[in-house]
């Protein structure tokens, strides 16, 4: 009769079939919804891009108080706040992805937190200016 002295040094074994392993989460666990995320995003941007182009355009050789006339309305100072929100977290989702597959290291933390920085501060300075925009009628 032999006795296994070290069962613990046997390789396990797992057996996935190919549904299993691609069942929704990828390799990273989080993959499938990175990949959505980014998905909705884009869809909405290409929606509200022609949109924000045809505001910019009829925008183009007003004065200054006709534009803020103009944004001060709800509908373009919604379509514009918009915008900015989904577009920079499409960017920073997007730079994410691109840091995460080419970058290591020290250079990938702190590329990544640079990012999220920067994503965050474009974001808020666009929402401000646009409040700003939006709300100088009632300031004055």
């Amino acid at each position: 009769m032999s006795e296994r002295k070290n069962d613990a040094a046997l390789p396990t074994q797992h057996f996935y079939t190919p549904r299993k392993a691609a069942e929704g989460l990828g390799s990273a666990r989080s993959g499938t919804a990175a990949h959505w995320a980014m998905t909705v995003s884009a869809v909405a941007l290409a929606i509200l891009t022609p949109l924000v182009i045809g505001l910019t355009g009829s925008a183009i050789g007003l004065e200054q108080p006709d534009v803020i006339g103009l944004i001060g309305r709800p509908g373009p100072a919604i379509l514009l706040g918009l915008f900015i929100v989904v577009g920079m977290i499409h960017w920073i989702r997007g730079t994410r992805i691109l840091i995460d597959d080419y970058m290591r290291g020290l250079a990938r933390t702190w590329t990544l937190i640079a990012v999220q920085i920067v994503g965050w501060a474009v974001m808020a300075a666009g929402i401000y200016a646009l409040a700003r925009m939006a709300l100088i009628g009632i300031v004055v």
